[in-house]
């Protein structure tokens, strides 16, 4: 397919967007407050989860910032397409992890951080 055709487009990159895409929503409300912090998607969680993490696969993970570290949010590419029924569901689900994962961030809840939150 030629590469400006939709079609040439991978999950993976149409994924990419949606997360682009939830992520500059939230920096035209929170932008200073997410100056620095990186943003990035994995395939998978590594296989053994983090102490706080109870039950189930994570969707997400939020990184505080550490010495030489920005503050580093995850969004787990495969756990999120497997819980969507299609396109549209897919990017609220990546909105609805990334506010999530900002807010553990900025110590707000989701509702705060964004109103059109489902949880």
């Amino acid at each position: 397919m030629p590469p400006d055709l939709p079609g040439h487009r991978t999950r993976a990159d149409r994924f990419d967007d949606h997360v682009l895409a939830a992520v500059e929503r939230l920096e035209r409300r929170w932008g200073p407050q997410l100056e620095g912090t990186e943003f990035a998607v994995e395939e998978v969680p590594p296989s053994h989860p983090a102490p706080w993490e109870h039950g189930g696969v994570p969707l997400g993970r939020y990184f505080p910032s550490d010495v030489g570290m920005p503050a580093r949010i995850l969004v787990y590419r495969r756990p999120v397409e497997t819980r969507a029924v299609d396109d549209a569901d897919l990017a609220e689900l990546v909105r609805d992890v990334v506010v999530e994962q900002v807010a553990h961030l900025l110590a707000k809840s989701p509702e705060e951080v964004d109103p059109h939150f489902r949880g």
